[in-house]
């Protein structure tokens, strides 16, 4: 009977795979928590993903906005009853404020403005109290990003958990940069479909296979890869993960660090609207490194 218990005990213990533990110089570790770390203060800050707490969109027309549940866009309860109203029309979008509620945008009194969506590179951000909110463009649709500075995830927020840092993730690759770049289709979390353009792909090798990652420009000095692999739904947010690699330079080794690898922003909030991997990102190979699904948010 010992020995059938025994002998139960060691396949149970093996079936739950590998055991993984943390790798690399003390240098290099230090490096990927100093990372890490400031990727945490970024989601805390004012413009991170923590405190995201609405994503109404916007009707053509007069769109009335507040705390009242009369309004065409309700906000949390602790807002005014009536802020407002925002008017779409021919791809603008107005606000007027109500004449005694005080919302400022750059620290100057609003009562009638035109709003700058995300996609202008320069938002209006329209403020009260705790709440900060603007424009976001999706395709042809228009809504209204809301944040409260004082959201319980933000004052909740505990950190993420990662997989151990392994320099093994650290990996020697090659860029094959095409001659003009290609356009590829990235769905979105809404179901959308947009057209991106790759300006080539990051080759790299694990356990004696190729691997091939469409990198899209990432502006200054970086490529941005969203990737999906075979730890997704499992260990990891089940929509894949982000990645930012430093673009190659002259002389120099290139390489892709999977410690690095984190959560798109919808793992969060749900009023994030995510890019997800494109069907050529879809790689078959479990990658434990880089951050994993976060417990306590809108998954």
């Amino acid at each position: 009977m010992k020995k059938i218990f025994y002998t139960l005990f060691l396949f149970i213990l093996c079936s739950c795979g590998e055991v993984l533990k943390e790798k690399g110089s003390p240098d290099y570790i230090n490096e990927i928590k100093t990372w890490h770390n400031k990727r945490i203060e970024n989601l805390k800050k004012e413009n991170g993903w923590l405190n995201l707490v609405g994503l109404i969109w916007l009707k053509e027309g007069e769109n009335k906005f507040g705390s009242d549940k009369s309004n065409e866009i309700v906000f949390p309860e602790n807002a005014p009853k009536f802020i407002g109203k925002f008017i779409l029309k021919d791809s603008i979008v107005v606000a007027e404020i109500n004449s005694d509620i005080e919302v400022t945008s750059d620290g100057k009194k609003v009562n009638k403005l035109v709003l700058q969506n995300d996609l202008k590179g320069n938002p209006t951000i329209l403020a009260h109290n705790n709440f900060r909110w603007h424009i976001i463009k999706r395709g042809e649709k228009y809504g209204v990003r809301l944040r409260d500075l004082e959201a319980p995830l933000v004052k909740n927020f505990k950190g993420i958990e990662t997989f151990p840092i392994n320099d093994e993730w650290k990996i020697e690759a090659k860029f094959v940069q095409y001659n003009s770049p290609k356009e590829i289709l990235i769905p979105n979390i809404l179901g959308m479909i947009d057209t991106s353009k790759t300006v080539g792909k990051i080759l790299f090798n694990k356990n004696g296979k190729e691997y091939s990652l469409e990198a899209l420009d990432g502006g200054g000095d970086s490529f941005f890869i969203i990737f999906a692999d075979e730890t997704n739904g499992n260990e990891t947010y089940g929509a894949g993960r982000f990645l930012s690699v430093e673009k190659p330079k002259n002389g120099k080794n290139f390489y892709i660090d999977f410690n690095k690898a984190y959560n798109p922003p919808c793992v969060f909030t749900k009023y994030a609207t995510c890019p997800l991997p494109p069907k050529e990102n879809h790689i078959k190979l479990r990658i434990t490194a880089g951050e994993k699904m976060f417990e306590g948010g809108a998954h």
